[in-house]
């Protein structure tokens, strides 16, 4: 979310009616959230003048450990210069912290391509907000979920039920660190997750919903206190409940 929304930021600034903006002062503390998006606290530091050459040797954009040449304009510009040193300063204090956790694995080799464009600059700000919305439309839509064995089947349902809320195993990356809180795109996936965690016997699917719509399933070692709840499902392992009286 942080960094689909830096980049939507950075693309008006490439296409605002002043001109391509740059922040020369690009530090995470300059941005705060606000209603989900990324906004700029500072623009004391923005400028709409790109750097003046005679030729392309005057258009080197360097950073403490990189450097790319750039090419001179006809009109003695340097091209793309301020949106370029956005896009790699967003890669540089945003990106790699950010982008390599918490994607779902089918979504982790997208994510790795615009970091490594980013970072070598071979992706312009318009190609990354492409790679960045074709991302969020897979994660939104489930069709980054392969093929695989229906395993709803093994778990039996109980609705207007949760479990109590208590200390329970912890996961990552999870929305509460009391527990083990995710995002699903539905019951089924949470139902592969469950199986893939060997101390998950339960899992409760709840109104709640994330930024993208996503509801949120809370994953249990236990099943045994449910007390009502008229929003939520809980499911079950067979195999935990066999024995047991539901």
């Amino acid at each position: 979310q942080i960094c689909l929304s830096l980049v939507k930021l950075l693309f008006y600034l490439a296409h605002s009616p002043l001109g391509s903006i740059v922040l020369l002062d690009f530090q995470p503390r300059q941005f705060v959230m606000v209603d989900g998006n990324l906004k700029v606290t500072d623009i004391d530091d923005a400028s709409t003048e790109e750097l003046s050459c005679k030729e392309d040797n005057d258009c080197t954009l360097d950073f403490p450990t990189k450097s790319f040449p750039l090419k001179c304009s006809v009109v003695g510009k340097c091209e793309g210069i301020n949106e370029k040193k956005n896009l790699f300063n967003a890669y540089r204090y945003f990106f790699t912290y950010l982008l390599p956790h918490s994607a779902p694995p089918a979504l982790r080799p997208l994510l790795s391509d615009i970091l490594n464009a980013t970072g070598d600059l071979r992706y312009g700000i318009n190609e990354t907000l492409r790679a960045f919305e074709k991302v969020l439309h897979l994660y939104k839509s489930g069709l980054y979920l392969q093929k695989r064995p229906l395993l709803l089947k093994d778990y039996i349902s109980l609705k207007g039920f949760r479990t109590v809320e208590g200390g329970d195993y912890k996961c990552w990356p999870s929305y509460s660190h009391l527990g083990c809180l995710l995002s699903i795109h539905s019951a089924e996936e949470a139902a592969a997750i469950c199986n893939s965690q060997l101390q998950c016997q339960s899992f409760i699917v709840t109104q709640h919903r994330t930024w993208t719509g996503r509801p949120l399933a809370s994953f249990q070692s236990s099943w045994t206190d449910l007390i009502p709840d008229t929003n939520s499902v809980v499911y079950i392992k067979r195999s935990a409940s066999s024995g047991e009286r539901l």
